[in-house]
């Protein structure tokens, strides 16, 4: 498959600044009566419409709180309907008891009539009921890459004592129209790819860290009787369990970028979004597979290609791991993690999903590739790829021993 050309793509990116100042406690109070008034409203006369919501609030509220710049009212609007859209959704599928949504975060929606950010002195000018306040921004080397970007709309967050500003950025990226595709299947402790010159598999270990970790959580509640010690020790555990997995998942997504970027290919991911609705396994099993962070590595991985100009697809993952990518039959297991077709084909089960992936993608496209064409590797008669560790050298989870 070979593409010519380029063309351009809107990137969208949020990152969040710590504020170094003070901002009146009140604000976060009035908005959220705001907001809270206004979803009352909206739920007894079942509106989803930001211009109507407006239309019939805005007045009133107006002369409610004068001294609060017009512009709070203007976004409270937009969140209102946003947050009733979602609350009827998870209503019709049975997900929420209550009969109406009620807002309680510390947050508040900024437009850019209410905020301006100097990312050359660092600081964020913000309008208050008390006038324009100017907050240093405390930044590192993630928010250095926003400096010529556009900016949208904002959200003032308070976590405790801390204040943060969240800032949507967005800027136009050369996307080269790709040659090839790389399939790329995300696993619990692994991730496989399927490219144009043969299979890798990163292992990550996660399943260890996050069954590490919940070990030692366990062990800590059973230990320390304080509430308020036992919650500062599980957040600090918590904190480096964290850390842990995004360090290996920033290092594997830089990995299957710079494939991409040799190969021209463009990443075909599973949409994984309702993976979790359809677990019906044990309970150990199902307390396992929550903890996965799959959609993490995704969003990652996304942001980075966009960012380099490399396109993502997300195709169906039904029975990616069930069909054999050669001749289309049912594939049956051969030992652990090992799938073997009639047609002769034996391979892992993640080798299979990736190559059944990019073939997905390439269909997707109205290319018409050989399935038996590469990638493989044939190893004593069976399709294999080419192992890169991530993992922790410690496998022993059981004993503490991944827990630094």
């Amino acid at each position: 498959m070979s593409v010519s050309g380029e063309q351009l793509k809107i990137v969208k990116l949020t990152a969040s600044f710590k504020l170094d100042g003070e901002i009146d406690e009140n604000l976060f109070k009035i908005y959220k009566e705001i907001v809270n008034e206004l979803l009352g409203h909206a739920c007894s006369k079942n509106i989803t419409s930001f211009k109507r919501l407006k239309a019939e609030k805005y007045r009133e509220l107006r002369e409610k709180y004068p001294e609060l710049p017009s512009h709070y009212i203007y976004t409270a609007c937009q969140m209102v309907a946003s947050i009733y859209k979602s609350f009827r959704k998870l209503k019709r599928r049975g997900k929420v008891r209550a009969d109406r949504p009620e807002f309680k975060k510390d947050v508040v929606m900024l437009d850019d009539h209410l905020f301006r950010l100097d990312l050359e002195e660092w600081s964020a000018i913000i309008s208050t009921q008390n006038g324009r306040l100017k907050l240093r921004l405390l930044h590192g080397e993630y928010q250095e890459k926003f400096k010529g970007w556009k900016t949208g709309q904002a959200w003032l967050v308070k976590k405790g004592e801390e204040l943060y500003l969240k800032v949507a950025f967005s800027r136009n990226v050369e996307v080269t129209k790709p040659e090839n595709v790389l399939g790329v299947d995300v696993n619990e402790n692994n991730i496989t790819i399927a490219s144009p010159e043969g299979f890798i598999t990163f292992e990550t270990g996660e399943k260890e860290i996050r069954t590490g970790y919940f070990v030692k959580r366990r062990k800590i509640q059973e230990k320390i009787r304080s509430r308020k010690a036992r919650s500062r020790v599980l957040a600090k555990y918590r904190e480096r369990e964290r850390n842990r997995v995004l360090d290996i998942y920033h290092k594997v997504t830089n990995e299957i970028l710079e494939i991409a970027s040799e190969t021209n290919s463009a990443i075909a991911l599973e949409d994984l979004s309702k993976i979790r609705d359809g677990m019906r396994y044990s309970r150990e099993m199902n307390g396992r597979l929550h903890r996965w962070s799959f959609r993490k590595v995704q969003e990652i991985l996304k942001y980075k290609a966009q960012l380099s100009g490399i396109e993502v697809l997300y195709i169906d993952p039904r029975k990616t791991s069930t069909l054999c990518p050669i001749c289309g039959g049912k594939l049956s297991p051969n030992g652990r993690r090992v799938l073997k077709c009639d047609c002769g084909l034996e391979a892992d089960r993640d080798v299979v999903g990736s190559w059944n992936i990019r073939l997905k993608a390439l269909k997707m496209w109205g290319v018409s590739v050989p399935p038996e064409s590469p990638p493989m590797k044939w190893e004593e008669g069976r399709l294999s790829a080419t192992i890169v560790s991530y993992a922790p050298k410690a496998a022993d989870s059981q004993n503490g021993s991944l827990i630094p």
